[in-house]
């Protein structure tokens, strides 16, 4: 076993776009760092990163109404609304400062302008979408926002919504242009890329295998090189877990006290998708749904312009099913070995408590092929079931964490995890998950690093303009700023 002289000052733990991201900020912050990162598969981007494995919705925000509740007097909460958008368009930002500085090649390669929309149907829906509309329209960050009841004026915005719908149904929708479809996989490639141009070391097929506190204060990385099994160690002043559902684990082996308490609860996911040229003409754009009642917020339907590799295709779902496995090249003993005697309860508590949640996913499972290409039929009344079939999305691993009052409660979000002297740091969770990778990574170095932070500040706020301030308090500076990116990174404003 050979073992580093000299100690890396950055590891990276997992080849996807939170890896990625911090890798890039850090390499501005301080371009004399070793940096080097590790994937256990064969290429980046191939868990959730990757296009096929998520949404790529640029989640701002802007159609899933799961963040905008109702409360119980009527009115509309879209305080979650706001900050997603907040977190996406601080991304943006980095994003149009890569491009700026010849970091990331054309924006066309990773993000395009699609319009974004929400659609319902039924009186009591459609009455949600006016009121989520009148909440919306003159914020700054919602700014064009568009709302219609007519079905005419609907076919003019997707056309594929309208055709063999009943004209006494009740049918809303909202519409803005600004939205986007992001390609994270080729995101994630891009600044690797970069990375490794600038000095910077990528293993592939190397699996980390556990994580040790050294006595000063340096972290031994253990790894097994996938092809031929040899086990190495690297040694790190500073670590970053970001290996999706597999960071849960690698946490645990590392023994700090900040994880004791923490599960996760793995959910998988299916799509529809139609690469036919017919078919995905006539519907460009990314269009949400409402959750049925007591469903959970990943139920969210929604048909989805994708553009991977220069060509659209659409996505329906998602369908959710269940697997014990934490990634999607994970083991099925996955969630088994996670449980430790500190998660026990928090982990059955949140079980208990989200009896709902596993109702749901039998249902999903149950479903034949006819009814969940009846749910397609809901948005698209001619779909033909020739023209689709079916992909398996990317495992997601739901937060399950302490909760003083109840014991453990189950989490949809991402939580950054962190030890006391910031020498390592991971993330948990899920969605909205990779729009945000910026400002949780930022939330990584303030956390990390905070002795260095008054050094950053200058570059932090070239980097990000908003650093430090939300949008949303300066109506003038949030319009600059979304045209500013807008015209970066060649998008609709």
């Amino acid at each position: 076993m050979s073992e580093a002289k000299k100690p890396v000052d950055v590891a990276l733990i997992g080849g996807g776009i939170m890896s990625a991201t911090l890798g890039a900020m850090i390499h501005q912050l301080e371009p004399s760092w070793t940096i080097q990162a590790y994937e256990a598969l064969g290429d980046v981007a191939l868990e959730s990163s990757n296009p096929w494995n998520n949404a790529g919705t640029g989640h701002s925000a802007l159609c899933e109404l799961n963040y905008t509740p109702e409360r119980a007097d009527g009115s509309i909460d879209v305080t979650n609304a706001v900050k997603v958008n907040e977190q996406f368009q601080v991304s943006r930002q980095f994003w149009s400062f890569l491009v700026a500085e010849g970091a990331l090649p054309d924006p066309s390669a990773f993000i395009t302008s699609t319009p974004h929309m929400s659609f319902v149907w039924g009186e009591a829906n459609v009455e949600y979408l006016r009121k989520r509309y009148d909440a919306l329209k003159d914020h700054p960050l919602f700014r064009g926002l568009e709302f219609t009841t007519d079905a005419e004026v609907l076919r003019s915005w997707a056309p594929v919504l309208v055709p063999g719908r009943a004209k006494s149904q009740p049918i809303a929708a909202t519409r803005i242009e600004s939205g986007t479809d992001v390609d994270f996989g080729a995101l994630t490639k891009a600044l690797f890329e970069h990375l490794q141009a600038d000095g910077a070391r990528l293993e592939l097929s190397h699996r980390v295998t556990n994580l040790t506190k050294l006595a000063d204060g340096t972290w031994r990385v253990k790894l097994r090189k996938e092809v031929g099994g040899t086990p190495t160690t690297v040694d790190a002043r500073f670590v970053f877990v970001g290996a999706g559902g597999g960071a849960l684990r690698l946490l645990q082996k590392s023994g700090i006290r900040e994880i004791r308490g923490y599960g996760g609860f793995p959910v998988s996911g299916e799509f529809l998708r139609t690469d036919d040229p017919e078919v995905v003409q006539r519907h460009v754009a990314k269009v949400y749904g409402k959750a049925a009642v007591g469903s959970p917020p990943m139920s969210v339907p929604h048909l989805d312009t994708r553009v991977v590799d220069g060509r659209a295709s659409l996505m329906f779902g998602p369908y959710a099913g269940f697997s014990p496995k934490f990634l999607k090249h994970g083991s099925l003993l996955d969630l088994v070995g996670s449980v430790r005697p500190h998660n026990l309860v928090p982990m059955v508590r949140a079980g208990l408590a989200n009896l709902s949640l596993v109702k749901y996913l039998v249902g999903q499972l149950a479903a034949s092929k006819e009814a969940k290409f009846e749910a397609l039929r809901e948005f698209m009344p001619n779909a033909d079931p020739a023209d689709w079939y079916r992909i398996t999305a990317g495992q997601r691993v739901q937060v399950i964490k302490k909760d003083p009052k109840k014991g453990g409660v189950l989490q949809f979000g991402t939580e950054v995890i962190s030890a006391a002297d910031g020498s390592i740091a991971g993330l948990l969770g899920a969605s909205p998950g990779a729009s945000t990778a910026v400002p949780i990574m930022l939330d990584v170095l303030e956390r990390c690093f905070p002795d260095r932070l008054d050094a950053w500040r200058p570059l932090l706020t070239r980097m990000v303009p908003s650093y430090g301030s939300t949008l949303s308090d300066d109506e003038r500076v949030a319009a600059e700023t979304l045209s500013t990116t807008a015209r970066a990174l060649d998008l609709r404003a």
